[in-house]
């Protein structure tokens, strides 16, 4: 068992404090956009600032628009593990539903093998649905097509034989893939939930911990979702499992800096995905009430760590990634929020649990 996945309901100072990123786009001191590609060397140098101040995991989001540079997490977490020594390597999410479990199991156990044991995979349906169309599937099989990979994905974790039939791929007969892992159980992974009922219970079916992204509201309002999650747990008699929770933020120096670094980056990127999705313009005021209230994790350190500690003790989480990269917020700027979320989020977060 990795140390993202200890046993669940802990709240405790034992808490996984990991970051997140898609590789968003960002923005050139002269305003223009940044090269994809020297997006992805900035994301590892990212990764690598992280480990080296200790924080639990780096997670990299699949996409697979302009906004993103990163479609292909794993081949960047491939080149993240020969810069690190210990920080946990995983993606949040990768997009099960237009892929192959079978693949994705190989490509992940193939990870952990070069890192020494630190892969692990956040599986999801994908907020975005460019990767349907883009490798020939339907949208109207949306939901079977998940709940259908992800049975055949859990299955492949016992690493064993494995005879399945479904209807979106061709049957398995007895068959196994390779590499094995070096560890009982598998590839380490989580399931992504957005807040269904449904979700919750499926992920306590098939055995793979929940990560809870919460991006907008108050966290307190997922409680219920936690409360379903463990109670399932028990009426399934399941060994406890892992909460996780992923939100986004931005660390400066001070609150006021924070917000005001992050705003124009972050009512760019909301308001290029509304335009798409008929939703209204983001305000200021919209923005100013989800950092002192909902799940903007925005500030400085002090801010971020107490707000971090107080989602963590309300909803009793194991871990808790951070989304860092929001927008079109600069290389530098990125690189000053890690710094300061390890150097000094982390360790005041555990402190605060400990009281």
């Amino acid at each position: 068992m990795t140390t993202s996945q200890h046993s669940g309901g802990t709240a405790g100072s034992n808490v996984a404090l990991g970051l997140d990123t898609f590789g968003d786009i960002s923005q050139q001191p002269d305003g223009s956009r940044t090269h994809p590609a020297q997006v992805l060397r900035d994301v590892v140098e990212q990764a690598r600032l992280a480990d080296s101040l200790g924080v639990d995991a780096i997670t990299l989001g699949e996409h697979h628009r302009d906004d993103f540079a990163i479609s292909s997490p794993e081949i960047v977490l491939g080149a993240i593990a020969g810069a690190t020594e210990q920080i946990l390597l995983g993606t949040g999410v990768t997009v099960l539903s237009s892929d192959d479990p079978v693949r994705v199991y190989e490509r992940f156990a193939t990870l952990d093998g070069v890192s020494s044991g630190r892969a692990e995979v956040i599986l999801g349906r994908g907020s975005f649905t460019e990767s349907f169309p883009l490798f020939g599937y339907d949208l109207n099989d949306y939901d079977a097509l998940f709940s259908e990979k992800l049975d055949l994905f859990a299955k492949l974790r016992s690493e064993g034989p494995v005879t399945w039939a479904g209807k979106h791929r061709t049957p398995l007969v007895n068959q196994e893939v390779h590499p094995k892992t070096e560890h009982p159980g598998g590839v380490p992974a989580w399931i992504g939930v957005g807040g269904s009922p449904q979700s919750v219970v499926r992920s306590v079916q098939v055995g793979i911990p929940m990560m809870l992204a919460i991006i907008g509201g108050d966290p307190a309002r997922f409680l219920p979702f936690a409360d379903l999650y463990r109670s399932a747990q028990q009426e399934l008699e399941r060994d406890p499992m892992p909460l996780g929770v992923h939100s986004p933020g931005h660390v400066a120096a001070t609150d006021e800096l924070a917000r005001e670094e992050l705003w124009e980056h972050f009512a760019a990127n909301r308001n290029r995905i509304g335009r798409e999705r008929g939703w209204p313009e983001a305000s200021r005021a919209e923005f100013d009430a989800e950092v002192e209230s909902g799940s903007l994790y925005v500030g400085s350190p002090e801010t971020v760590a107490r707000k971090i500690a107080n989602t963590v003790r309300t909803l009793s989480a194991d871990r808790f990634d951070l989304k860092y990269a929001n927008g079109t917020m600069p290389h530098d700027m990125l690189m000053t929020s890690i710094e300061l979320y390890g150097r000094d989020v982390i360790p005041r977060v555990r402190e605060l649990l400990s009281e």
